[in-house]
């Protein structure tokens, strides 16, 4: 079964690559009933396949935070008779792009390959998904990478100023955990933790497929059964509590002796499906998502010089919203700064914005989105971005009138729901004076 849904056809003509006629979205079902999207593009010879399983880093055991990212990371070490220097071997010899990774929601995986490479591409990714050897070598070898890695981080403050944002907003609950762990949990990681982490997590009902490229749907067809046909038809539940962040207007100091102090604030965002998330989104962008044009630059950088960067996004998780948004700034201005936004945030629940703002807003938005789509990659990417967020497969058909209709009463409103200054809260790591 297929469907084709004609989308973005008077923009392509901007990517640099793309022919110039409509980008085509086809729905793909195997023979086997496995489906993927599909993106064709012949006038190059690349595949490029994005590949997402529900679950992610939050599903990750108590006490062993880092699991899945962990199985990202040796996936590629050796699946079936290849061991690790072989896997590689190939990946190498033939110019093959291939990995996993986790996030907090989802396990991904990616694949690029010329299109004469293709049916060794796809089984090296079946074994990856389906035989993966963790050997007691490339186990322990991936181990120490992450320590390493975990050693670095603890000592950058960016990433510390992260985490300690994340066990703020999220105390009592796995999105308070880092993605790849602590160095307790990943030592606690067994081989068969990882094992029992892919027979439960991998399976066809919680998969999500994405190809651009060099491929038809009767070939994709029965390359999807052959490579993810041996996978489970089911797989573990997802028992994830949906939480809002804790946010209470107070300011959490970590006290670091660094001459500019790291800030991270936030308060409830909105899922992506709510129906004010156009509003929001565009009120967003406004506000501090606009880079040197939004109204947090402004008052921040321009107007105080207070700081070099501050900005603020939207957030939507599988299980919670948050709006948040950071900026770093000299021990002896953080105090200014945080009033700033503060005021930032009161004035657009208020006020809402002008009709020039909302106008500039939306040429932007609308007019610079098609130049994200400069490759494959990009592309299957934001195909995968769709069809995890459920948006529909003539997304992009609707795209730009979703934005087009917001208006100045809708952002004024969506702002008195979301934005409370006095809720907003902040978590600061540096040695802030005043505080």
């Amino acid at each position: 079964m297929m469907s084709r849904h004609i989308l973005f056809a008077a923009v392509l003509c901007l990517l640099p690559f793309w022919p110039a006629q409509a980008l085509t979205i086809e729905q793909v079902t195997s023979p086997g009933g496995i489906r993927a999207w599909l993106v064709q593009d012949h006038a190059n010879p690349i595949i490029t396949l994005e590949l997402s399983f529900k679950g992610g880093a939050s599903v990750d055991p108590v006490g062993k935070a880092g699991l899945a990212e962990m199985v990202g990371g040796l996936l590629d070490e050796g699946a079936g008779d290849l061991d690790s220097q072989a896997f590689h071997g190939k990946l190498e010899d033939l110019a093959i792009g291939f990995g996993f990774s986790a996030g907090a929601d989802n396990f991904q995986g990616h694949l690029k390959t010329v299109t004469a490479n293709r049916d060794t591409a796809f089984d090296l990714l079946r074994l990856a998904l389906t035989q993966p050897r963790f050997d007691a070598d490339a186990v322990e070898r991936v181990r120490g990478q992450i320590l390493s890695i975990l050693a670095e981080e603890l000592q950058n403050p960016n990433v510390m100023a992260r985490r300690a944002f994340a066990r703020a907003m999220y105390p009592d609950h796995p999105y308070g955990l880092p993605v790849d762990g602590t160095p307790d949990s990943i030592k606690a990681i067994s081989a068969d933790d990882l094992k029992e982490w892919v027979k439960a997590r991998l399976g066809r009902d919680k998969m999500t497929i994405s190809v651009v490229g060099d491929i038809t749907p009767e070939e994709l067809g029965g390359l999807l059964d052959r490579t993810f046909g041996a996978l489970p038809e089911t797989s573990a539940s997802i028992d994830v509590a949906f939480v809002p962040p804790r946010t209470n207007g107070g300011v959490e100091i970590v006290h670091r002796p660094i001459p500019q102090s790291i800030v991270m604030f936030g308060e409830p965002g909105l899922k992506r499906d709510d129906p004010d998330w156009y509003g929001a989104y565009v009120m967003n962008y406004i506000l501090g998502g606009g880079g040197l044009s939004s109204r947090l630059m402004t008052e921040v950088r321009v107007k105080r010089g207070l700081a070099y960067g501050v900005y603020s996004y939207l957030s939507p998780r599988d299980h919670s919203a948050l709006l948040g948004g950071s900026v770093a700034t000299r021990n002896d201005r953080v105090k200014d700064s945080l009033q700033v936004i503060r005021d930032e945030w009161r004035r657009m629940a208020e006020n809402g914005v002008s009709a020039e703002e909302l106008a500039d807003a939306k040429t932007y938005l609308n007019g610079s989105f098609p130049l994200q789509l400069e490759s494959t990659g990009a592309i299957a990417a934001l195909l995968q971005s769709i069809q995890l967020d459920r948006l529909g497969i003539d997304y992009l058909d609707r795209r730009n009138v979703l934005i087009d209709k917001v208006t100045q009463a809708d952002i004024k409103r969506v702002a008195a729901r979301l934005l409370d200054g006095g809720k907003l809260s902040f978590v600061v790591l540096g040695d802030p004076q005043g505080l």
